[in-house]
């Protein structure tokens, strides 16, 4: 079922349609809200918000890209929002780019200690970039730039940003590899 019936037959109040929708998204719109808050329960919780809140405002819901696609930054929002009101702040967007690192490592089992460590060293790799790919992940990650609007401001091709983020990615992970097995057998 495509985005469009799913949203339709939640705005029909079809309980099936989103009992099935929310058990198919669930369990991977956690384990991304973990990426961000280190915390089963609360990305639990969050997630579980953002459903009721679909479910509600289903007919009020003006939704651009996918019902996925709307539901994973609904879910990103609501973590910064929430480490906001426990003041803790992102601004160097450490969080974006670990979330990005999270899906090769499981990251829920190191103390708050080796995940600052793990924040300063997530850092120092990507200062240690080459010049070009750094400017790349820093507007893509920090600045929030669209892969679009990189390539348009650098005069390269949109080809060329997703390859140079695909090997920072691959650095980075190389990197963040060794810091994290390091810690691991502390």
């Amino acid at each position: 079922m495509d985005s469009n019936s799913v949203i339709q037959e939640i705005r029909n109040q079809n309980r099936f349609v989103y009992k099935k929708f929310f058990e198919d998204c669930y369990p991977e719109l956690v384990q991304y809200a973990n990426s961000y808050l280190f915390d089963q329960n609360w990305s639990e919780d969050i997630v579980q918000e953002v459903f009721i809140h679909l479910w509600e405002k289903a007919n009020d819901l003006d939704i651009k890209t996918s019902l996925k696609g709307y539901l994973y930054a609904m879910v990103r929002n609501r973590c910064l929002n929430f480490l906001k009101s426990i003041k803790i702040t992102d601004d160097a967007k450490v969080l974006d780019m670990q979330s990005m690192l999270s899906s090769d490592y499981d990251l829920e089992f190191f103390s708050n200690d080796d995940l600052k460590i793990i924040h300063h060293q997530l850092l120092k790799v990507v200062e240690a970039l080459p010049d070009k790919m750094q400017q790349i992940v820093k507007m893509r990650f920090i600045e929030n730039y669209k892969y679009a609007e990189i390539a348009e401001e650098l005069g390269i091709t949109v080809n060329t940003v997703k390859t140079q983020l695909k090997r920072a990615r691959q650095k980075i992970t190389q990197q963040m590899a060794i810091v994290l097995a390091l810690l691991a057998t502390q």
